[in-house]
């Protein structure tokens, strides 16, 4: 039987900013830990899943691929989603049979920072296909359970990032978000999720900063240093982006061992035609009281946004995109069109909704997310934060078909306008290109954690999170308050 660095309830106590030190401290090798990730996975993924690949190679040698054990995390394990940066000769399978085998070329920019961080790729986390819908159980290729009760979806499209993170095969995950993809399963799984500015990490070379108006990558964690820690170690542009690469004068990782000043936070939950659950109103206001407490000004306000047309302007933009990316799958292998077989029911709609939208259309939209950017950009000259529910009705139970894309809705705007009935908050940062941040702060009552969003202007990505370390300092650096998941190591 292998011996273990840590017995599970230290490991799971560990989050990867201790694991690097044990490292420098000489207490750990990363092999030791990689080995340790992978036998956390293998006890883990039968229950709930989460992990669909783990390099062997990078569990037995974490300086594979040019992982720099100097870096700040000293080779802790970590997981990619499959979806988003490439890594050279690994598969990239994007919860898709029509992917299947995909093996990327090349590294991204993004995945070369990881690595310089320090941390060791030891395999691919769970999406649903594409990363379009908000739960992965498609049972033909894989299904992902909320870990808290398993009866529950995760959410996603950060699933399986999400799972690993919450219980404990990694401390730290790689996800990504472009409506809340980050943010959401964050928060029905009891972790910290941010969504960072546009322009704090690199989306090349897949995307551009025209096509990728919304997609940003980041991580879930259980600590809010290891997120600065991240966020740190990992920002920054590809030679040729054109975004501004938001820098801070201090590093997070220093920033948020202080208080923010007292900030001016607007709280909400009725969005244009959506609205929280009465529950979620009631922890809601709860913790606008604890915020209260810690010397911010709170107060209920709504910025005065046009919710219908930012929403109109959002599906538009997720149609287009989505719709194209299935196109250049089809040209490069010489396709007319996806086929049922190989391509879930409603990315078909998407694809024959949006492959022929016009220059018109597109351009209708870039001038709603700018009208609407530029409001909420007047909205916080006078607030400093807004606060709300991460998401607006109560996680479901596996098995709910309308919000998969296995759904045979045959209205596929109806489908997105049913989505946004229960992802209602989180869309406009990802919309105006404005950080986002779930913590976990409050519970369902179905026992599955529920976040709270923080949402601030462009670039002030600092303040959520001294906010954040702000409110677990509160909470004696315990989110979760004694309670742990169903199913953990």
């Amino acid at each position: 039987m292998m011996t273990m660095p840590m017995n599970w309830d230290e490991w799971f106590a560990s989050d990867a900013t201790r694991l690097a030190e044990r490292i420098a401290q000489g207490a750990c090798t990363p092999a030791e830990l990689a080995r340790q990730a992978c036998q956390a996975s293998m006890r883990i993924v039968p229950q709930v899943g989460g992990v669909i690949e783990v390099f062997e190679d990078a569990v037995a040698r974490p300086e594979t691929d040019g992982t720099c054990l100097d870096g700040a995390f000293r080779g802790v394990p970590f997981l990619i989603k499959d979806l988003g940066p490439t890594l050279k000769g690994r598969l990239q399978e994007q919860g898709s049979r029509f992917l299947k085998n995909n093996r990327p070329t090349r590294d991204a920019f993004l995945t070369s920072r990881i690595r310089q961080a320090g941390l060791n790729i030891i395999g691919r986390s769970a999406v649903p296909e594409f990363g379009v819908c908000g739960s992965v159980e498609n049972p033909d290729i894989y299904v992902v359970r909320n870990p808290w009760n398993p009866d529950y979806t995760t959410f996603g499209s950060s699933a399986g990032a999400a799972v690993s993170v919450a219980s404990g095969i990694v401390p730290l995950a790689h996800a990504t978000d472009g409506g809340g993809s980050i943010r959401i399963p964050a928060g029905a799984q009891g972790l910290v999720g941010i969504k960072c500015s546009r322009g704090v990490f690199s989306i090349a070379p897949t995307m551009s900063d025209i096509t990728g108006y919304v997609s940003t990558q980041g991580c879930v964690s259980r600590t809010v240093r290891d997120t600065a820690l991240f966020i740190d170690s990992c920002r920054g542009g590809a030679p040729g982006e054109f975004m501004p690469y938001w820098k801070s004068d201090a590093s997070y990782t220093s920033l948020i061992t202080k208080d923010p000043r007292p900030l001016r936070i607007a709280v909400s939950h009725h969005w244009g035609q959506y609205q929280a659950d009465p529950h979620f109103v009631t922890e809601l206001e709860r913790v606008a009281g604890f915020l209260k407490e810690l010397g911010h000004q709170v107060e209920w306000v709504q910025p005065d946004i046009d919710f219908e047309e930012a929403f109109s302007a959002q599906t538009t933009c997720y149609i287009g995109n989505f719709a194209q990316f299935i196109q250049n799958m089809l040209d490069k292998r010489g396709l007319i069109r996806p086929s049922d077989d190989e391509v879930e029911p409603i990315n078909i709609r998407i694809w024959e909704k949006g492959i022929d939208m016009s220059y018109s259309e597109r351009w209708k939209m870039q001038d709603v997310f700018n009208r609407v950017s530029r409001t909420l950009g007047q909205f916080y000259e006078n607030w400093d934060i807004i606060l709300t529910p991460t998401f607006a009705k109560p996680t479901p139970r596996l098995g709910h078909k309308k919000y998969l894309t296995l759904s045979d809705n045959p209205d596929v705007l109806n489908w997105f306008y049913e989505l946004w009935e229960i992802f209602s908050y989180t869309p406009l940062a990802s919309l105006t290109g404005t950080p986002g941040i779930s913590l976990p702060l409050a519970w369902q009552s179905s026992g599955v954690p529920l976040g709270m969003h923080f949402q601030t202007r462009q670039a002030n990505d600092g303040t959520l999170l001294q906010l954040a370390a702000q409110i677990e300092r509160a909470m004696e650096g315990n989110f979760w308050q004694g309670r742990c998941p169903a199913v953990h190591v």
